[in-house]
């Protein structure tokens, strides 16, 4: 375990693999060495370890069956996960784990009002919330605003900050809303700020930041840091496609056009692909701002 902190996996794996020739049942070293091989994309071997542990009658069982719907969920076997985490819970129906993992699970498959339910059934179970629930909120809250229910995403945002205001993916998150939707734009720069001095290198918040920028006006300033995001995630089509709203904005269309053409090709939604098809239709004269 302490090899694995140091990501120094095998090294990890072989320490592990000694423990299971001393006991072959043992229920932790089996998903230690699961844990390892999923986290090196070895997802078949991560399977089989997981299902002998399931096998042993471990009091981590649950646990055991659990990560087992999430090493499924990683090989694009959502629907299945989402079966297996159903029967955890009917298993284990005083747990909040399962409807935890459950909620995640819908979400990653755009079921967003399932998801919803899942999560109101994790909040119900909290008397009195403690800093490590602050994730809780913040995923409900992003199921809220997929579904348009901006008031309530909003609310489960402010909470997720009320009990841990540091969190850079709640504020990056919340600061990049209001950003694109040109409201409380000083405050979403702010949030954006203390998010990426706490991960200067995430490429998303890296964007968020170019984005606020954009919306108040700097666009100069906005280009660099939505090329900087461009290069720290090239595969994403909305950074890619901000990239593009900045460069018309300064006046270089055949980057912009390139860009909006670039963005196309990353797999964006339906509704995005559209309106991406839409702004490099009406070039030279449509509109820059992302969704209109």
């Amino acid at each position: 375990a302490a090899l694995r902190t140091q990501e120094t996996g095998d090294f990890a794996m072989v320490m592990a693999r000694l423990a299971l020739d001393v006991k072959p049942d043992s229920a932790t070293a089996l998903l230690m060495a699961a844990d390892i091989q999923a986290n090196a994309k070895h997802y078949d071997a991560a399977l089989a370890l997981l299902a002998d542990a399931a096998n042993t009658n471990d009091p981590i069982t649950p646990i055991v069956r659990l990560r087992h719907a999430g090493v499924l969920e990683r090989t694009e076997r959502t629907d299945e996960a989402i079966r297996e985490v159903e029967r955890i819970g009917r298993d284990y129906p005083d747990s909040s784990l399962p409807d935890l993992e459950l909620g995640d699970l819908l979400r990653t498959k755009h079921r967003f009002t399932e998801a919803i339910t899942a999560y109101d059934r994790v909040i119900e179970r909290i008397h009195q919330p403690s800093q490590a629930d602050w994730i809780i909120y913040y995923s409900r809250g992003i199921a809220y605003e997929r579904t348009g229910q901006w008031t309530r995403a909003e609310a489960d945002f402010n909470h997720a900050l009320q009990l841990s205001p540091d969190q850079p993916s709640v504020l990056n998150y919340l600061g990049y809303a209001w950003a694109d939707m040109g409201r409380n734009l000083e405050r979403a720069r702010e949030m954006i700020q203390r998010a990426a001095a706490r991960r200067p290198n995430d490429g998303a918040i890296t964007d968020s930041l170019g984005w606020v920028l954009f919306r108040q006006g700097d666009v100069i300033e906005a280009t660099k840091l939505l090329e900087r995001a461009v290069g720290l995630e090239p595969e994403d089509p909305t950074i890619t496609e901000h990239l593009g709203d900045a460069y018309w904005a300064t006046g270089r269309k055949i980057e912009a056009q390139y860009q909006w053409r670039r963005a196309l090709t990353l797999n964006p939604t339906p509704e995005d692909a559209a309106k991406l098809e839409a702004k490099i239709k009406s070039h030279p004269f449509g509109t820059v701002a992302s969704g209109k």
